[in-house]
């Protein structure tokens, strides 16, 4: 089965929790602090396999969870990192955050890597808080959360030509005689379900891969039939091979077929017009196909080449790969930017600064508090311990948190929640 998109949740590793502790030896008086930090929590990280050609591994695995961090020790001890969790994805796959819709990858080449979650750091022990004021504090940060995400994974096939045309004009005719590739064919429409790659190899031992997508139809673009399934996958492609059934074996007008597949590519991706286009007038060896294919070049307008060919006795079939092969040696790989080891392209996007929390209403009249750093704060505070639940308390004074509940007319002894914790308001 082919897979090409599939929604996904991810959750890096949280950090590991720092230690409380104390330097106990013999004849050491006054030992002091010595709890260690936490090991940070593992990054979910994808890598490019080019063994994959599909998603289908996240059809049925479909939550992703790294490692947490190991908490800090005594002796100062730093606690392990976790190491990260390495997730195969085909060549040619994108993935985007469902929440914003920013493309967080765009994973091309062998062995490429992005971070898609990033792990928590790991809490620091109390040997970390040590002053002149407090030479032994009684407590230590948690880890903080690793980053959570539902994401959108997204398969572009990576080949250097696409074919196109309606149902049943021999697309799959075409690159099963071509190459090795052994599509389904069948005389129905929408035989072809799924994408199919082929590897040609021309008589000049020139080679390239074809992607044979399923038939388009009218309204493609805006989700009419299966073609807009894969309309995405022809976006990596150099050349484009449209296939017209020259027989008009369904009755349909050839030039009428050209005219509206190139509006459906047109609809989805204005760029794909630029793109170099070869037709091939296949059915040749079918009655009425030479007559019509006099009408069709006397009303096309596009300078695009026009090949007669017949998928099925593999006439013409020589000429029109050599010239797919010239096209693709004129076409610079542009869809496919290899990046060096050494030379890895830094992207830096402005990120609106987020306020540190917000103050709403419940139902019953309590405050509610939210907010990522706020809640983070939270969660890295460790309320067993009395110094840290008063560390939390300065830290939310510092931020305004006070002020701010003060002037929604919060009051002594108002409740005031966090997460699913409820705190008393103390003037």
């Amino acid at each position: 089965m082919f897979v090409d998109q599939v929604n996904v949740y991810i959750k890096a590793g949280d950090g590991g929790n720092g230690l409380v502790a104390y330097r106990r030896e013999k004849y050491v008086p006054k030992g002091g602090p010595a709890g260690g930090d936490g090991g940070n929590g593992g990054d979910v990280v994808f890598e490019v396999d080019e063994g994959l050609n599909t998603l289908m591994d996240f059809r049925y695995n479909r939550h992703f969870k790294a490692k947490r961090g190991e908490n800090g020790m005594s002796k100062n001890q730093h606690g392990k990192n976790a190491n990260p969790l390495i997730v195969p994805v085909p060549p040619g796959t994108t993935v985007t955050d469902i929440d914003t819709n920013e493309i967080i990858a765009d994973l091309t080449h062998h062995k490429q890597q992005a971070i898609i979650a990033h792990g928590g750091r790991g809490g620091r022990g109390n040997s970390r808080f040590a002053t002149p004021r407090n030479t032994a504090p009684e407590f230590a940060e948690n880890g903080e959360p690793g980053q959570e995400r539902n994401i959108k994974v997204e398969l572009k096939l990576i080949a250097d030509v696409g074919l196109v045309g309606f149902p049943s004009v021999g697309k799959s005719t075409f690159i099963s005689v071509a190459s090795a590739a052994k599509p389904k064919i069948a005389a129905y429409h929408f035989t072809t379900l799924s994408p199919n790659l082929g590897v040609v190899d021309t008589d000049d031992h020139r080679s390239f891969v074809m992607a044979d997508l399923p038939g388009l139809i009218e309204g493609a673009h805006a989700g009419v039939g299966l073609g807009h399934q894969f309309l995405r996958h022809i976006e990596r492609t150099r050349v484009i091979v449209h296939i017209i059934d020259m027989a008009s074996t369904e009755g349909r007008d050839p030039y009428e077929d050209y005219q509206k597949i190139n509006l459906e590519l047109k609809e989805y991706d204005e760029k794909l017009m630029d793109r170099p286009q070869i037709i091939a007038a296949n059915k040749m060896d079918m009655p009425y196909a030479e007559e019509n294919l006099q009408h069709f070049k006397e009303k096309l307008t596009d300078d695009f080449p026009v090949y007669p060919i017949s998928a099925l006795t593999k006439e013409g079939l020589r000429e029109i790969l050599f010239a797919i092969a010239d096209a693709l040696d004129k076409v610079p790989k542009k869809m496919m930017p290899e990046i060096s080891e050494t030379e890895e392209e830094v992207v830096y996007r402005y990120q609106r600064p987020q306020a540190a929390f917000h103050i709403t209403r419940d139902d019953d009249g309590a405050f509610v508090l939210s907010g990522d750093k706020i809640e983070k704060l939270f969660k890295m505070t460790d309320f067993n311990r009395d110094e840290a639940v008063q560390r939390f308390s300065r830290q939310l004074r510092g931020m305004g948190v006070d002020d701010a509940l003060r002037k929604r007319g919060a009051k002594d002894g108002d409740t005031v929640r966090l997460l699913d914790y409820e705190f008393e308001f103390i003037e």
